[in-house]
């Protein structure tokens, strides 16, 4: 990874190529041809491995081939812009009581 892929301080979400391997938060080694999704907003790390995740963000995570990937990027932002915020950039939960 160089400087270029890091992500910005103002990023929420990234699909980035799945490192062989991660050894003190840094990619090693060759990069596979499977993408996975990095979500901030649902609690992801850009710098914790594959494996230092719960299963749900391994879920999310993928990996995906690179067409593939791309529409689970999408399809998962819109999950985001449908929660409503309370105005900090945090989503709110909703209640469900009728």
């Amino acid at each position: 990874m160089t400087a270029q892929d890091q992500p910005r301080d103002d990023w929420t979400a990234l699909l980035r190529r799945q490192p062989a391997q991660v050894i003190d938060g840094q990619a090693q080694g060759p990069y596979p041809d499977v993408f996975e999704i990095i979500c901030c907003s649902c609690g992801d790390d850009a710098g914790r491995d594959y494996h230092e995740v719960s299963p749900r963000l391994q879920l999310i995570r993928g990996p995906y081939p690179i067409a593939v990937g791309i529409d689970a990027f999408v399809t998962h932002l819109r999950l985001h812009d449908d929660e409503p915020h309370n105005g900090t950039g945090q989503s709110v939960t909703r209640s469900r009581s009728g």
